[in-house]
């Protein structure tokens, strides 16, 4: 991994021409600063699997950019959020909760730039509890001493928004289950259900083709008419990707547009991301987030309310 980030000054020429202004720095100028750059992907799914999805498009940018751009597998969500507080990654992706969080930690050092649109032309995704499908339980109610698979504690769908909703009903998890377990990643949750380590599973799902689970079939990982879903949430905003704050602004810029112009500049890149079921980028900032910053204060709330 690269070093903690050099700070960039913003100086630039001045001359002694009448009434001339300062003269912008040449744009590449931040190549010297940073010879390649480092893009790390939470894990939604196994690392081959992360790999297999991002290397043409990790490639398209390392073309687009003019530098190499690496892309680094993270073991957890905590570990992608602790390397962007360090400065070692420079451009990350998300789920929203893990982006709120990460926002915190930083003080605002990182910022979301673009999330992807839905093949329907919608922005965000759910969260849903899947059970088998050949199980008894029709609600989280039936669940009562059952075991509960959750993903991360930074996953949006695998936990703050599952969290968020069991509180609304009264249910306090580690009380209400006879064990919660931490799966690691979305493909683990699925795997953990179907090996009856628990009972029911969060997850995130886009639509009934275009879902952790539809994907996990299409790698024959999984079976979906094994799978029945018994919740589901409201609408949450869609992940996004986002670089750190204090990059120069050409850099970002180059970021940005590289990523907005994929869909036509590398459509079997961008294709790859999502199995074909998204349409574009569309940008985003830290404002639309605020919904699952609040979130996130509150589940920090709650594991407060429950230590004491």
């Amino acid at each position: 991994m690269l070093n903690r980030r050099a700070l960039i000054g913003a100086a630039a020429a001045s001359f002694a021409f009448a009434g001339m202004a300062q003269i912008p720095a040449f744009a590449g100028d931040w190549k010297a600063k940073y010879p390649e750059l480092i893009f790390a992907v939470i894990p939604a799914e196994n690392a081959s699997g992360v790999n297999e999805r991002y290397d043409d498009f990790v490639a398209y940018l390392s073309k687009e950019l003019g530098v190499p751009v690496k892309l680094r597998i993270a073991n957890d969500y905590a570990a992608v959020i602790e390397g962007q507080k360090a400065g070692n990654i420079h451009i990350a992706y998300y789920g929203p909760a893990s982006l709120s969080r990460a926002v915190k930690v930083t003080n605002g050092g990182v910022e979301p730039f673009v999330t992807t649109i839905n093949s329907d032309g919608t922005v965000g995704y759910y969260s849903v509890a899947y059970v088998k499908a050949d199980s008894p339980y029709q609600s989280i109610d039936d669940l009562k001493g059952k075991n509960l698979g959750l993903v991360d504690p930074n996953s949006t769908s695998g936990n703050n928004v599952p969290r968020f909703a069991l509180d609304k009903q009264g249910i306090d998890p580690e009380q209400f289950f006879g064990k919660v377990v931490y799966a690691g990643s979305h493909e683990n949750a699925v795997t953990a259900l179907e090996q009856g380590t628990v009972d029911v599973a969060f997850n995130w799902w886009n639509s009934e083709n275009d879902s952790n689970l539809t994907r996990m079939a299409n790698k024959g990982m999984a079976k979906k008419e094994n799978f029945r879903i018994i919740y589901k949430s409201d609408l949450i905003q869609g992940s996004p990707y986002a670089y750190l704050t204090d990059l120069p602004a050409d850099l970002k810029q180059a970021i940005t547009k590289a990523f907005e112009e994929a869909p036509q500049k590398d459509k079997a890149a961008f294709d790859k991301l999502s199995d074909g079921k998204d349409k574009g980028f569309a940008p985003v900032t830290t404002e639309d987030y605020k919904a699952t910053i609040e979130l996130i204060e509150f589940v920090d709330r709650l594991k407060r309310k429950k230590a004491s």
